[in-house]
């Protein structure tokens, strides 16, 4: 499936192939919240890196996240993409998964289909007044579940 998307300024927009066009998690931990969460989360999609086509190139700008695990600050090789126009998230991409690019579902303007599930992360990050609003049928995780993206869409009817 083709995805395509754009900044709220309309400054940028790309398109994007997908082979799970579900949006695949919902992710509570503090970076997503603050960087593209209207709800305390940020939902993502999976989708193939090496299609990216992006219009308005020279208004992007990257964000990596610094890190203090162990109290040491460290910038994160994770990048989250963003219009430096209107500041609107578009998408993230990891070098551990180069492959990989995750178009954030609020900048995405093909019509999706709606997931039968969704797998909800970071939980042990979330702010005290957001809600999940998750289901029976709905995986949860305090971090990062060990179950992959592609298992993911696999356990998925016709996903």
């Amino acid at each position: 499936m083709k995805i395509e998307g754009s900044c709220h300024c309309q400054a940028v927009k790309y398109q994007v192939e997908s082979s799970g066009s579900y949006p695949y998690q919902k992710c509570y931990c503090s970076i997503c919240r603050k960087t593209s969460g209207a709800c305390g989360y940020a939902i993502n999609l999976s989708a193939n890196a090496n299609t990216l086509k992006v219009e308005g190139e020279e208004h992007l700008a990257t964000y990596r996240a610094i890190l203090s695990g162990d109290g040491t600050p460290q910038e994160s090789e994770h990048e989250r993409r963003f219009c430096k126009l209107c500041g609107s998230h578009l998408w993230a991409w990891h070098p551990v998964w180069p492959d990989l690019l995750h178009p954030v579902a609020g900048s995405v303007d093909s019509e999706l289909p709606q997931p039968p599930r969704y797998t909800h992360i970071m939980l042990g990050s979330k702010a005290h007044w957001v809600d999940t609003f998750a289901t029976d049928e709905d995986l949860c995780f305090d971090d990062y579940p060990e179950e992959s993206i592609a298992e993911w869409h696999l356990r998925l009817p016709d996903s």
